[in-house]
């Protein structure tokens, strides 16, 4: 449970806010995913994304990540339009 906590916490503090609308996110690069490296903990994987850099994006490629305290829920990320002006919420396990 500390392990979810900490991890939307992280993604919360992540966002960033703009008063410049954003440039529209590129769409998604297509990935071919590798077969997983032998490991002693299960692994999940991770798809590519975009992220903001603040003042462009930045393609992140996927990875295998330790599957411990992940769902298999990946919400991409996107821009929300605020009062205080545009929040960026990065791609992040649901």
């Amino acid at each position: 449970m500390k392990h979810c906590t900490l991890i939307i916490l992280l993604a919360l503090g992540a966002c960033t806010v703009s008063d410049m609308p954003p440039a529209p996110i590129p769409p998604p690069i297509a990935e071919t995913v590798p077969r997983p490296p032998v490991s002693p903990v299960p692994l999940i994987w991770q798809p590519g994304h975009w992220d903001w850099t603040g003042s462009s994006y930045v393609w992140i490629p996927g990875q295998y990540v330790d599957a411990a305290g992940h769902s298999n829920n990946w919400m991409p990320a996107w821009w929300e339009r605020t009062r205080a002006g545009w929040i960026w919420h990065p791609a992040h396990w649901v």
